[in-house]
């Protein structure tokens, strides 16, 4: 067991991100905040509104969802960058467009594993087999 001076530090911030999570998804939500500040206004709005969207269905935190919100900003900043504008990101559909995008970020998505648990409960209930 290591007993150096480190080891209460270690394990103060143990039970610290315990109760309130990890310390460096934390700072990754920050530093993907900070990134989102600085995009133009219009396509800053744009994030934001994903955002909340993902906020909902997608990984609600970790890594995962670290993962997925700083590929956000990076694509927004790319197209800002470009001068892509919006809608030939989003698309006609912006749903479909976060749908789309958040499939890619399959672990964590309590959405679409209680829309199988329901899926599965019933077809378990009623004999059918997909």
């Amino acid at each position: 067991m290591d007993t150096g001076p480190s080891e209460p530090k270690r394990r103060y911030r143990h039970y610290l991100e315990m109760v309130t999570g990890s310390i460096e998804d934390k700072k990754r939500w920050r530093q993907y905040k900070a990134r989102i500040r600085e995009l133009p206004e219009n396509y800053r709005t744009a994030v934001e509104a994903l955002e909340r969207y993902l906020m909902h269905f997608g990984p609600g935190d970790g890594a995962d969802a670290a993962s997925m919100y700083e590929d956000l900003a990076d694509l927004f900043e790319q197209s800002a960058a470009d001068g892509t504008p919006i809608r030939e990101i989003v698309g006609e559909d912006p749903v479909e467009f976060v749908e789309a995008f958040l499939a890619n970020y399959r672990v964590g998505q309590w959405i679409r594993r209680e829309r199988e648990r329901l899926t599965n409960a019933i077809d378990g209930v009623t004999g059918h087999k997909p």
